[in-house]
């Protein structure tokens, strides 16, 4: 019983600062000895083991680490079980069964009466326990509220360690509800108070969660400086849900600040099949991103079975978002008479959740493609509320992606009227002016500015003829003049 209890807090300390399978041996180590004595120790022992191995990302590992925990109700519980679950525990881990064998139905059924007992227990680890239920359902509102509570519980109780990991699960919660300002700030606090010895894979989660919010705000810089510190651990310690989200970071910015083809590339190993493919509760998430940046990167054909898989996944209920990304990415690879009519039933179904940020992606995608059909006139009212709705939810990079295709579109965005020859180019033509000027190449430029390399070139012949340059180094001395 000692050693049982003994490996029971190395296993826990190995899920904060260790190589997370050593964690996984240990704790179910430590739940074989404890299953008689103190039952309820073992089921929190095979919770933790649980943790651990989504950590590392091993889907069987996970399925087995909940065998036997709950007592003999979770057994009578496995997937396409009739009979009635009676233990909260049992339900629980019956239901997270559920969640990873895709019958979102059952464990609905199953989660929902005990995310209500956990929420209203008021402990932390209870309150943890309700909002990664809630968080796996797909209701992110009723995550951020029940991890809220755990992370006010874990304060009261003075919890050190439990504080930090309430601030990282309440981080992912925002982060998954497009409010990157609140997932910063709870990431941020989390890494001050996960500073001390023995938390280094709290730390990890966090860094890649501040990653994840940086390349929707920052500069590549500063994601790619987050994304290290949380694959420095994350190689070293096996945890595969932070190396999916810090790679997926670095995708996203690629994405916003113009390499789209860099952005495919990274994504593929993540949404691929192979050894490098993300944690298997992650994955299909970026998909919605690969789809867009292959899109942009003129590589349509790569992604319609990828359209396909998380079209089924939408259809499981795991995210009250994924029907509307889901129309969003067969738009941008459907046939051309196809594609406005599904852009439109995707702004539709957006209206009916709370999901600022890829509400304000699928409109900058729309108007995006309006304008790529010269449909200047019509472009200008998605990419206008695009603007407002990435300044809204914190995201300023993709803000300055969307006033730029403003800009390209024929409307002023507060930009200095440009004195003499300049003066006489349209707001597209200075825009790849400014790029040659900087260096870039005709590809760069393209892939920047979402157009094809033939537009390039088209609009700099026009502006070599109006601005009477000889040279790409004479367009450049008359821009800088």
């Amino acid at each position: 019983m000692q050693r049982a209890r003994e490996e029971f807090e190395r296993g826990r300390r190995l899920l904060r600062d260790g190589p997370v399978m050593d964690a996984y041996h240990s704790l179910l180590l430590s739940a074989d000895g404890l299953e008689r004595q103190d039952p309820e120790l073992a089921v929190a022992a095979r919770l933790s083991a649980a943790s651990a191995a989504w950590s590392a990302g091993e889907h069987e590992l996970y399925l087995r680490a909940l065998d036997g925990a709950g007592g003999s109700d979770a057994g009578e519980s496995a997937p396409g079980s009739r009979e009635t679950v009676t233990s909260p525990w049992g339900a629980y881990c019956a239901g997270l069964r559920c969640v990873m064998t895709g019958d979102f139905r059952r464990a609905n059924a199953l989660l929902r009466p005990a995310l209500e007992l956990f929420s209203a227990r008021h402990a932390t680890e209870d309150l943890l326990n309700a909002g990664s239920a809630a968080l796996l359902l797909g209701d992110i509102p009723r995550a951020r509220h029940v991890l809220g509570l755990a992370l006010a519980a874990a304060r009261s109780a003075g919890e050190g360690a439990l504080t930090t990991s309430a601030l990282e699960h309440l981080a992912y919660a925002e982060l998954r509800a497009g409010r990157h300002h609140q997932a910063r700030a709870h990431a941020e606090t989390g890494l001050a108070a996960g500073a001390a010895p023995g938390m280094r894979n709290l730390t990890a989660n966090l860094s890649a969660i501040l990653a994840m919010v940086s390349s929707i705000s920052g500069d590549l810089a500063t994601v790619a400086a987050h994304a290290r510190a949380a694959l420095d651990i994350a190689h070293a310690h096996g945890l595969s849900q932070v190396r999916t989200l810090a790679e997926w970071a670095q995708a996203r910015a690629d994405l916003v600040h113009g390499h789209p083809e860099l952005a495919a590339a990274r994504l593929s190993l993540l949404v691929r099949p192979g050894p490098r493919r993300g944690h298997f509760g992650l994955w299909v998430l970026a998909v919605p991103c690969h789809v867009e940046a292959t899109v942009l990167a003129e590589r349509n054909g790569c992604v319609d079975d990828l359209v396909d898989l998380y079209g089924a996944w939408a259809a499981m209920g795991a995210d009250p978002q994924a029907p509307a990304v889901l129309r969003r990415c067969r738009a941008l690879v459907a046939r051309e008479d196809r594609s406005e009519a599904l852009f439109l039933e995707a702004l539709d179904l957006h209206q009916m959740v709370d999901g600022p940020f890829e509400h304000a992606r699928t409109l900058l995608a729309f108007g995006m493609w309006l304008r790529r059909r010269r449909r200047h006139v019509e472009a200008r009212s998605p990419l206008r509320d695009a603007a407002v709705g990435f300044e809204g939810c914190g995201a300023s990079a993709w803000a300055k992606r969307a006033r730029d295709e403003l800009r390209a579109a024929g409307e002023a965005t507060g930009d200095t009227p440009q004195p003499g020859l300049i003066g006489l180019l349209t707001p597209q033509q200075l825009r790849i002016a400014r790029k040659v000027a900087q260096g870039a190449t005709n590809r760069e430029i393209a892939c920047e500015l979402a157009i094809s390399i033939r537009t390039v070139e088209y609009h700099l012949r026009n502006v070599f003829t109006q601005l009477r340059a000889r040279s790409r180094v004479d367009l450049a001395r008359l821009l800088n003049d």
